[in-house]
């Protein structure tokens, strides 16, 4: 696999991985870091913009979502998220990366209305973090 073959898969496993679908973009950040270290700071980039509009895309069905009963039948079964943002606001969107109830505060915080241009300022700080981190282990 060529650099933007390899570029491109990572930004589609990274914003797929940010949706309600399951994945993971972490392992394909690995090889193509392995593969082609000089794409270092390309690849965070486009992870974390992959990742980041995986998020939105979740906050965007929390907006419309009807009713309570829908976003708990969306988000799991579980409120925890929702009380989340409630209590914390949309700094809570930081931890949007961690498995199993990232997906849950961005669907809560749409649902709640959360001011989308801050809540994207969050997810995507949290998943550039994350991304970070991952890279800086490896190196």
């Amino acid at each position: 696999m060529d650099e933007q073959s390899s570029l491109l898969a990572l930004f589609t496993s990274s914003f797929l991985a940010a949706t309600l679908l399951p994945g993971g973009s972490e392992a394909v950040l690995v090889g193509v870091l392995l593969t082609y270290p000089e794409l270092h700071w390309q690849a965070l980039i486009l992870a974390t913009v992959g990742n980041t509009l995986g998020g939105m895309s979740s906050y965007l069905i929390g907006r419309f979502l009807p009713n309570e009963k829908t976003f708990l039948k969306k988000a799991g079964g579980s409120s925890r998220g929702l009380e989340w943002v409630r209590q914390h606001g949309t700094p809570i969107l930081l931890l949007s990366w961690v498995p199993l109830i990232g997906d849950a505060l961005c669907v809560a915080a749409g649902w709640l209305r959360a001011n989308w241009l801050w809540a994207m300022l969050f997810i995507a700080v949290g998943k550039f973090a994350r991304y970070w981190v991952i890279a800086v282990s490896i190196s």
